[in-house]
């Protein structure tokens, strides 16, 4: 896939398996779109080289745990590809800074300082928006334009050919998109989304971060650290 002005990487690992998905005719559909929104002028967020920068950061047979988001950040600064992180130096978004809040309330861990997830990643949490690209100002800009069924595709292949993974789901977007994950083969955590119009609502509390590496470690499998 390509942006007006590079060529976009990804790990091998993920590009032998979705090869087909960049082949199909709904990708290159996909792909003029874009294009033509550079031609006019817009500035689409994350840069063209972060688009797939989940799957570069977590390869996808080091994939441990995989959390759900909808869209890029659409504020200048923000989105670097992985999804509820921000770079460093930006602010932290209202939603980050409740998954910080029940971080520090499930493992006791201090707030971080950057909102940048990118040491998660790292170790094998693999960050995926459903929709990795937006126009500026404009949220969910790019829903149904293609990349849905891509990153549906990403979770198929995670289910199916993995074992043991650990499935944060927060809010009934991530929840619906995923609810096909066998849950006889992987834990799937569920709860409402860390935004401040529900997270007192059912997701305060829920402490994801110390189950994940419970299961994580009762399966023999290296925990996360999840401090940043």
């Amino acid at each position: 896939m390509e942006n007006s002005k590079s060529e976009v990487k990804l790990d091998s690992s993920w590009k032998q398996r979705l090869q087909s998905e960049f082949d199909s005719e709904r990708m290159k559909t996909l792909r003029e779109f874009l294009v033509q929104e550079y031609k006019k002028g817009k500035t689409i967020y994350p840069r063209g080289e972060e688009w797939f920068a989940a799957m570069n950061l977590t390869p996808f047979d080091k994939v441990k745990v995989v959390i759900v988001g909808q869209d890029p950040y659409h504020g200048p600064g923000q989105a670097h590809g992985l999804c509820f992180s921000v770079r460093d130096g930006v602010r932290f978004p209202p939603s980050l800074q409740n998954i910080f809040k029940e971080l520090n309330s499930d493992l006791g861990l201090q707030i971080p300082k950057s909102g940048c997830l990118t040491k998660w990643a790292e170790q094998g949490v693999l960050l995926l928006n459903a929709v990795l690209t937006v126009e500026d100002g404009k949220a969910a800009a790019h829903q149904k334009k293609g990349w849905e069924e891509f990153t549906d595709k990403i979770i198929h292949l995670l289910n199916e050919e993995r074992e043991h993974l650990v499935f944060i789901l927060w809010g009934s977007y991530a929840q619906k998109k995923a609810s096909f994950v066998d849950r006889k083969k992987h834990l799937v955590i569920e709860a409402v989304h860390p935004s401040p119009l529900s997270a007192h609502r059912g997701f305060f509390g829920t402490k994801p971060f110390s189950k994940t590496n419970a299961y994580l470690r009762s399966h023999g499998i290296s925990e996360i650290d999840w401090s940043l």
